[in-house]
């Protein structure tokens, strides 16, 4: 099996280049926490209810032609079954202006799938966002 950190590397190649969604390295069962302050902090106790109630909503935000995505890869980093990757990711919104943000994920694995997941990123940037720009659709 390929060690975690290429796991996550390569799912963040393919995401930035739009050939696979990063929801692809979850486990139906994982657990996944947004640290802070934002509209979105707090824990989610499935992929399904992360999905849809965070990254579907705030997927919504950005046109499909400039979505948000990884555009930079600053470091990854294992140790045992965790992966940390910081990363900074930017898009335009459907209001037309230009988002961006530096983002660190800590990933717990198993068996090639994120069980457990901690986000922290800029709160007041999410939360601007989050308030300011209607979701398509």
């Amino acid at each position: 099996m390929a060690a975690n950190r290429d796991i996550v590397s390569r799912a963040f190649a393919d995401w930035s280049a739009g050939s696979a969604g990063i929801t692809d390295l979850f486990a139906p069962e994982m657990r996944w926490e947004i640290t802070g302050n934002s509209a979105a902090s707090r824990v989610y106790r499935s992929a399904e209810e992360f999905v849809e109630q965070a990254l579907r909503p705030f997927d919504a935000r950005f046109g499909a032609d400039s979505p948000f995505r990884p555009v930079t890869v600053r470091a990854i980093y294992e140790d045992a079954d965790t992966v940390v990757v910081i990363w900074d990711g930017a898009g335009v919104t459907v209001a037309g202006d230009a988002y961006s943000d530096t983002v660190a994920w800590f990933l717990t694995f198993r068996d090639g799938k994120v069980v457990d997941g901690t986000a922290f990123f800029d709160s007041t940037a999410f939360n601007e966002l989050w308030r300011g720009v209607q979701p398509a659709g």
